[in-house]
Order: structure tokens, then sequence, then C-alpha cells
């Protein structure tokens, strides 16, 4: 770990340490590649500064919104929701166990949809084992109730 020294905002001639940490500390520490890291900076979910020998530090704090990151995508969100959810708290400081009640709240509802849609076609998948083609104009899965039938040749698909 790396310290560097800025000097306090207003006309105060003290000088504040704050704790980085390289890209490599980042990535070990938090269980991601490097290539992740760089790719969330790209994004705009982490930020990083330059250091006087141009090598990108981050705060110590990147740790807390890296994990953030990571735990939504195992939850299944999508990077734009995200990031939403990221530009919503403050660049200056690490995620709070409050920020994460109030976000973990927000993707709720979009949650149990998603698990109600998967537990249904869990439930079905049965029925279609071995037919092997998909394109039955009852099939569960693809058509279900027959919805297609009205849409006239070709292919077509449910979200």
């Amino acid at each position: 770990m790396v310290e560097i020294k800025r000097k306090d905002s207003g006309s105060s001639s003290r000088a504040g340490t704050i704790a980085s940490l390289s890209v490599g500390e980042v990535a070990e520490r938090a269980g991601v590649a490097v290539s992740a890291l760089h790719f969330y900076e790209r994004e705009g979910l982490i930020r990083s500064w330059r250091s006087a020998g141009n090598q990108r530090r981050y705060p110590r704090g990147v740790l807390r919104r890296v994990a953030l990151i990571k735990t939504a995508q195992r939850l299944g969100l999508p990077l734009a929701r995200i990031a939403e959810a990221l530009a919503e708290l403050p660049a200056d400081r690490p995620p709070t166990a409050a920020d994460w009640r109030r976000l973990s709240a927000s993707w709720r509802d979009d949650l149990n949809a998603r698990i109600a849609t998967m537990e249904a076609l869990r439930d079905q998948l049965d029925t279609c084992i071995g037919c092997g083609c998909l394109s039955l104009d009852a099939c569960p899965l693809r058509n279900p109730d027959d919805e297609l039938r009205n849409s006239g040749a070709g292919a077509h698909l449910l979200p």
C-alpha cells in the first residue's frame, strides 16, 4: 500500500494522508482480474487517479464498491442497472450498509420476478425433454398458450 499526501481544501497548509491501492492490490484483494477493474472504470462504476509516476491508484473504499458490483452481477443484474444504482451513491466514500439496504430493496421486485419465471420454466421443462424440436404450436417454453398462432408464418420469439 502506498500513502499519498494531498493538501486539504481551503487555505490550510496541513497535509492529509489518504491510503491508496494499486490496481494489482485491488484485483488481488477483491478477487477480480485487473482487466475487470479497467472495464469497471471505463464504464464509470469505479474511479482512480494517477500517481506522480503515472500509476493507477484507487482509494481503499473501492474494495467495497467492487464487492457491491460483483454481488449485483451474481444476482443477474445487467451492468446498466448496476451503473444506475452506483450513480446514486456519493463517489467520495465507500458504500455503507444503509446504501446496500436501499439498493438491494430496489432490486428485490425484479429479482423475485426473475425467480418466479425461472421456477415456472423449471417446472415445465420436463414436458419437453426428448422432444428436440421446441417448435410445437403449444410448446410451454417457447410459445406459452400458443400466443404466436396469430403472428403468421416464420420465426417469432416471446421475451
